[in-house]
């Protein structure tokens, strides 16, 4: 996967459960699991927006790209 999740170290830097994250974001606990298990194939920007602002981080400290091309996708070089 192209993209890594970083959710679980936001949530434990800030000493914030997922549960809680939940209710203020509004999103139910198995989206907010897919999402923490990086297996979410999108994510809306207002759900990241919200999870930047209660989480008090930038979407950089979220999502990390790891430099490869997701699994499926092809590349054809010119």
């Amino acid at each position: 996967m192209g993209i890594r999740v970083c959710l679980d170290e936001c949530l434990r830097a800030r000493g914030m459960t997922s549960k809680e994250l939940c209710k203020l974001v509004g999103i139910t606990e198995a989206n907010l699991s897919i999402l923490r298990s990086g297996k979410a194939k999108g994510v809306r920007f207002h759900t990241i927006n919200r999870i930047c602002y209660f989480l008090q981080c930038d979407v950089g400290d979220l999502l990390k790209f790891d430099g490869k091309l997701e699994d499926g996708d092809s590349h054809e070089e010119n």
